[in-house]
């Protein structure tokens, strides 16, 4: 997850977007930064990477108290761990400045029960008896999780690392690669991940976690970049050839001679 524009976007141009995106980000920022108030003992950025790199551990250690090692179970780990190792990569080669904000003790605390947390339910679900017996997953239903989580890693830390190199160049718009059909592939990305997940724990539930993070911190963090995107020029021939988060492919993308265009009218 990540914004085309760099972080300290003016607010005057967030304020153009809709006011229920800017009140759930209100209600987020003070719930996960500043509750309570007090000290801010750790950054944004700790909590998650906690949460994302201890994933690996976690669930082997669910494997092995349970002892369950089935193929379901191997899957899950090598998914989900995988991932976790993969962000803490990201986080030291091209950190997002967004999670690296000092947070309050009940904010991290909040951040950690109400989104971090919450994802550890799908292998909570995946590994232990908790569900009872289960049919086995076939190979043919292993592989699709497996289809899914590679589609969405590879996407979300493509569409990052050409932010970040981009960004780091000059701000602006980013209408070429990836982003010249979609304007959100990491979130796109994110979001495959995570539903790779939810396949695999065969339940409701993690869906319900998914709709809580997606609808609720997700989408209005995309609204709210797009009013800031909005400022720059050709944000309006760009936002009619691409599509919201799925890729309009019935649309010529721009070339890279068009995007560099694009970028040399910011100065």
């Amino acid at each position: 997850m990540a914004a085309q524009t760099q972080p300290q976007a003016s607010a005057e141009h967030s304020a153009t977007a809709p006011a229920w995106a800017r009140r759930l980000q209100a209600l987020a920022t003070s719930l996960s930064q500043d509750a309570l108030g007090g000290p801010r003992p750790w950054k944004l950025a700790t909590l998650i990477n906690l949460q994302k790199g201890g994933t690996g551990p976690f669930v082997l250690g669910l494997m092995a108290v349970c002892g369950n090692w089935s193929a379901e179970a191997w899957t899950y780990l090598a998914l989900h761990g995988t991932y976790g190792l993969c962000w803490l990569l990201k986080h030291a080669t091209f950190r997002d400045a967004r999670w690296e904000v000092r947070v309050t003790w009940a904010g991290g605390l909040l951040t950690w029960l109400g989104v971090l947390g919450p994802y550890w339910l799908a292998p909570v679900l995946v590994v232990t008896p908790i569900l009872g017996p289960r049919p086995v997953p076939s190979p043919g239903f292993l592989a699709l999780a497996v289809a899914l989580h590679t589609l969405g890693l590879a996407l979300m830390l493509a569409a990052d690392a050409q932010k970040h190199a981009a960004l780091a160049r000059s701000p602006g718009l980013i209408t070429d690669g990836l982003f010249a059909r979609m304007r959100h592939p990491n979130y796109l990305g994110e979001m495959l991940l995570y539903a790779a997940y939810a396949l695999l724990a065969r339940h409701w539930l993690p869906w319900v976690v998914l709709a809580w993070v997606w609808g609720l911190v997700f989408l209005p963090g995309m609204v709210l970049m797009e009013a800031r995107m909005a400022r720059h020029p050709g944000w309006a021939a760009y936002k009619a050839r691409s599509g919201f988060l799925l890729p309009r492919l019935w649309r010529r993308g721009t070339t890279l001679a068009e995007n560099a265009e694009i970028r040399r009218g910011l100065h």
